[in-house]
């Protein structure tokens, strides 16, 4: 499968507990887990996003995101590309605080805000959703030890299929796992992953990642869809 990972990794994330969670950057752990499962990986950064084409999105499966405090640097025309690829069956993974990123927020058309706590406390992951595919050869919880706050009231959709639910220690809860269709392609939102804390080394949460890009591979991947009302095919949708 071909997958790209897209980490901000901003001057922010080059110092400090940000680097001694990540040395190699959020993107380069996400790179080797995918490449040991067998798995061909481009890697984005801020400082090449905007470079992306339509062309490597085209050949790409399932884009993986991770943003933080420069989302609006982001253009617009490549979010456009990415909705436009989504519609047509690219897979969309947006990690923490990409809840706030572009593509996100048009792919769900709300705010997608919510309530947070920056502090490191504990999050009780719940599978609330144990038949689901991101859930296999999940045990029934997984205890993140230190992990950023995310509490509801969290203004996104109801979701398609809700997988994971999260508790943390000052007990706010959290819908942690949430799964859309959007056209012909699936997006999957997943909170756990500070970027101060090296939650995606746990294993648990390394299966959920191998999991959720298997699920949302394409099924079928289209050139354009076939609106006979518009006159250039990247407008069709």
């Amino acid at each position: 499968m071909k997958i790209t990972v897209y980490n901000e990794f901003n001057i922010h994330h080059k110092s400090g507990k940000i680097l001694e969670a990540y040395p190699n950057g959020i993107h380069g752990s996400l790179k080797k887990l995918f490449e040991k499962n067998g798995h061909e990986i481009r890697t984005y950064t801020l400082e090449t996003i905007n470079d992306i084409t339509l062309d490597v999105l085209k050949d790409t499966d399932v884009l993986v995101w991770w943003g933080h405090m420069n989302h609006n640097d982001v253009k617009d025309e490549v979010v456009d590309m990415i909705v436009n690829q989504v519609n047509l069956g690219m897979g969309f993974i947006a990690l923490h605080s990409s809840h706030l990123s572009k593509p996100l927020k048009r792919l769900l058309g709300t705010p997608c805000t919510l309530q947070w706590r920056e502090m490191d406390e504990n999050e009780r992951l719940w599978v609330v959703n144990p038949t689901h595919p991101i859930a296999k050869g999940l045990p029934s919880y997984i205890d993140i030890p230190h992990d950023e706050m995310y509490g509801e009231p969290f203004a996104i959709p109801t979701p398609d299929e809700l997988v994971f639910i999260g508790w943390f220690k000052g007990g706010n809860v959290f819908r942690s796992g949430c799964c859309y269709n959007r056209g012909y392609g699936k997006v999957f939102y997943f909170q756990p992953g500070h970027e101060t804390n090296p939650v995606y080394e746990i294993p648990e949460i390394k299966k959920i990642l191998l999991n959720a890009i298997e699920w949302a591979k394409p099924t079928t991947r289209l050139e354009y869809l076939d609106c006979p009302n518009a006159t250039n095919p990247l407008e069709k949708i």
